[in-house]
C-alpha cells in the first residue's frame, strides 16, 4: 500500500508538470502580426517568399545596399536604434528569419545551412547586389558563411559578435538561468516541458544577459519578442536551432576561402573570449577587428552610435 502510494506520487510528480506545460502552451495568447513598426510607423512592412517560406522584412533608404541580420531569438526590430542613422546613407534591408519574429515557422531542421540558404534566397528575391551584409550573433556568422561560399551578391561582411565558438553554446555564458535552460534543451521530455512553461520574467532575464546596460532594451521590444514566442511551433523551432547550433562553429573551417573584405566587431563584454576572437581574425584572410568598449552581445542596442559609425567607416574603406 505504502509503496503503491510512493510510485503513484512519483508518477504525478513526473507527469503533472508535463501535462500542465501543454495546457499553458495551449492557452497562450498568439500575437497578431503588426501592420506597422511601432518604432518607425512610416517604414512599410513587407513580405517575400523564399523557397515557399513567407519572410517579413523592411526596406528603407537609398544608397549602397546594407542587409542587417539579427541574433538568435530576436527579430529585425533589434536594429531599431541603428536603422534611422543608417538609412540616410544606405538602402537598408532587414528580415525576420524563419521561426523568428513574424516570418513563417516551417517544420524543418533549423541548421546553419538552412538559415544561410534562406538569406541567400532573400538576397536574390529582393534583387540585392553588391551588398554589405552585417549582423549580430548568428547574423554575423551567416554572411561569413555566404562569403566562404563566394555568394556573388555579398561585397563586404561586417560580423558583429559572430556566434561561431564553443560548439554554439555561447549564450549559456550569459546568465545562470540561460545556462540551465539551454542545457536542458536536449534532455528528452524535460527540455520541451521547461520551454512550454516559459514566462516573461525568464525571457527578460535571458535577454538582459546580452547587454551591458539593462536600460538599452526597449520595453516594447522585449514584450513583443516574448509574445512572439507564443506563436504555434515557435518553441519547437528554437529547440531545433539549439540542437543544431554546433554547426555554427564547424563553419569556421571554411573561413579561409573568404576573399571579400571582412570587419569583425566585438563588444568588450560579448560572450566570446579574447582567444576565440583572435582565432577568427587569423582564420579570415585580411580581416580587420575592433573591440567596442562598454558593449555586450546585442551591440546595436547597447552602443548604437558606435555601430553606426563603424558600418559607415567600413563601407567607405577600399
Amino acid at each position: 500500500m505504502g509503496s503503491g502510494w510512493t510510485i503513484g506520487s512519483l508518477l504525478v510528480l513526473l507527469i503533472g508538470p508535463v501535462l500542465v506545460s501543454y495546457l499553458v502552451e495551449a492557452f497562450r495568447r498568439v500575437p497578431t502580426p503588426p501592420t506597422r513598426l511601432s518604432w518607425a510607423p512610416d517604414i512599410p512592412i513587407r513580405y517575400v517568399k523564399v523557397n515557399g517560406i513567407k519572410l517579413r522584412y523592411m526596406d528603407v533608404g537609398n544608397g549602397p545596399p546594407l542587409v542587417l541580420l539579427h541574433t538568435i531569438r530576436t527579430q529585425l526590430d533589434i536594429f531599431q536604434k541603428v536603422i534611422p542613422g543608417l538609412s540616410g546613407h544606405f538602402r537598408v534591408c532587414a528580415l525576420d528569419y524563419p521561426g523568428h519574429g513574424f516570418s513563417d515557422i516551417p517544420a524543418v531542421e533549423y541548421t546553419p545551412e538552412f538559415f544561410t540558404n534562406v538569406v541567400a534566397g532573400f538576397l536574390e528575391q529582393a534583387k540585392i547586389e553588391n551588398a554589405i551584409v552585417a549582423g549580430e550573433s548568428i547574423g554575423g556568422s551567416i554572411p561569413l558563411r555566404l562569403a566562404s561560399q563566394h555568394n556573388p551578391r555579398v561585397k563586404k561582411v561586417i560580423a558583429i559578435n559572430p556566434y561561431d565558438y564553443d560548439g554554439g553554446r555561447g549564450i549559456r555564458r550569459s546568465s545562470r538561468i540561460a545556462n540551465l535552460l539551454f542545457f536542458l534543451n536536449n534532455v528528452p521530455i524535460l527540455g520541451s516541458t521547461f520551454w512550454r512553461l516559459r514566462q516573461y520574467p525568464i525571457f527578460k532575464k535571458i535577454i538582459e544577459g546580452g547587454v551591458v546596460h539593462k536600460d538599452a532594451l526597449p520595453p516594447a521590444l522585449l514584450r513583443e519578442m516574448s509574445e512572439v514566442g507564443n506563436r504555434p511551433r515557435h518553441y519547437r523551432a528554437l529547440m531545433s536551432l539549439v540542437a543544431n547550433w554546433a554547426g555554427w562553429e564547424d563553419a569556421r573551417a571554411d573561413y579561409g576561402k573568404i576573399t571579400v573584405p571582412v570587419l569583425l566587431i566585438y563588444g568588450e563584454h560579448d560572450w566570446s573570449r579574447p582567444e576565440e576572437r583572435a582565432a577568427n581574425q587569423r582564420a579570415i584572410p585580411g580581416a580587420a577587428m575592433t573591440i567596442v568598449k562598454d558593449g555586450g552581445h546585442f551591440l546595436s542596442l547597447d552602443v548604437p552610435e558606435a555601430v553606426i559609425q563603424l558600418i559607415r567607416r567600413f563601407s567607405r574603406a577600399t
